[in-house]
């Protein structure tokens, strides 16, 4: 049997989501846009509501959610401002790889530290490097064995939370002989050795903190490594493929706000005698907006189903993230286009909306990166 209505648990989520948007997120988010930092006062507030850690287990002091509620609190925060709910979500991300391939020990230290601490605490995925974007096989950033534990030396970019992190998940090669299979991944908590480069002055999602990390010499104990050696890009990849149904719902949340500010400006905007919504090519752009949300929805949500289930929705996540990253382009493009020139103007909102729009064709595996591993699993279905 296939429903699609939530629960009503997940609809009071979605209606106390919905409340902390309006009157914490929305009556910030330009100025803090135009500041380029995130507002902490926010994430705090956030935190206490149980929205940073939703999808870690009750036992560890996370809100025990399901993919499915973390996708309606992604939708829910992005509505509001998408800079600010990368940084209040990558917590979702980031602690996937220590919920899945992290021992005990590590789930009770690490999981802890970021939910039960009264003040957030922010945790960091570092992957991402200056030569190796798309190509993660590509990156350089060594862990060399010494006796009992690894030292780490490299650089990492685009990392969201570098500079507010306390922990970091980070990607490095133990064996650069073997390229994607001689990667490894640790827990690395903030201390000495770990630099925070410089800040990216981006062009959207600017109330997010996105740094450099340059890690010298950084020691880290050997009971700190994920999984087994070699097994890091294992761990970034599924983490990555369970995780994109989020990535899905925060282009979502832009999405939909882009449609809910074009279809109230078009009733209201008056142009040779009649409001715009009269006008068959506005109803055109309105009615192609909806489809296509309305559709990366459903594929989102199906994504997030089947990680509910224990599944790994490869082939189902990457849809998902690519239509809905697609999908928040045009309803962002579409949303100025129907503002006309007030569109190009930072006194509406849709002028931060089209620049925020972009990151979700980019992060968490580029569209075109999707594509190919579309095909991909298509291609495993042939026989």
């Amino acid at each position: 049997m296939i429903g699609f209505d939530l629960s009503e648990e997940q609809v009071a989520l979605q209606d106390m989501v919905a409340k902390f948007v309006k009157n914490e997120i929305i009556p910030v988010a330009a100025e803090y846009d135009k500041l380029g930092m995130l507002p902490m006062d926010v994430a705090q507030k956030a935190h206490e509501l149980g929205l940073i850690n939703a999808g870690v287990p009750e036992e560890y002091g996370g809100a025990g959610m399901g993919m499915m509620e973390s996708c309606l609190i992604a939708e829910g925060l992005t509505y509001g401002c998408a800079g600010i709910a990368t940084s209040l979500l990558l917590n979702s991300i980031a602690a996937i790889p220590i919920m899945f391939f992290g021992t005990s020990e590590q789930k009770e230290k690490y999981l802890k530290l970021i939910c039960e601490s009264e003040e957030i605490k922010f945790i960091s995925f570092a992957v991402t490097e200056p030569g190796a974007g798309s190509d993660v096989a590509a990156i350089t950033t060594k862990a060399d064995k010494k006796n009992s534990e690894y030292i780490i030396n490299g650089r990492k970019t685009f990392i969201t939370n570098g500079d507010l992190a306390s922990i970091y998940v980070v990607l490095a090669k133990t064996d650069p002989s073997k390229a994607h299979k001689g990667m490894s991944a640790f827990i690395v908590p903030r201390g000495e050795g770990i630099i925070v480069g410089k800040k990216e002055d981006k062009m959207g999602i600017r109330a997010s903190h996105t740094v450099e990390l340059i890690f010298e010499d950084v020691r880290v104990p050997e009971k700190n490594l994920l999984g087994k050696e070699g097994q890091g890009f294992a761990v970034a990849m599924e983490a990555l493929d369970r995780s994109r149904a989020l990535a899905a719902a925060t282009a979502l949340g832009l999405a939909q706000r882009a449609l809910d500010e074009s279809l109230k400006y078009a009733c209201q905007r008056v142009q040779f005698g009649k409001p715009l919504i009269s006008q068959q090519l506005i109803q055109k752009k309105l009615a192609e907006m909806s489809m296509e949300i309305d559709a990366a929805r459903l594929l989102t949500w199906r994504a997030a189903w089947m990680v509910d289930q224990g599944k790994l929705p490869i082939l189902e996540s990457s849809q998902a993230k690519a239509m809905a990253g697609d999908a928040a382009v045009r309803a962002a493009v579409e949303a100025v286009q129907i503002f006309g020139g007030y569109g190009y103007s930072k006194e509406y909102p849709v002028e931060k909306l089209y620049r925020d729009a972009k990151i979700f064709q980019i992060y968490e595996g580029t569209n075109e990166i999707q594509r190919l591993v579309i095909a991909a699993e298509l291609a495993k279905k042939v026989k």
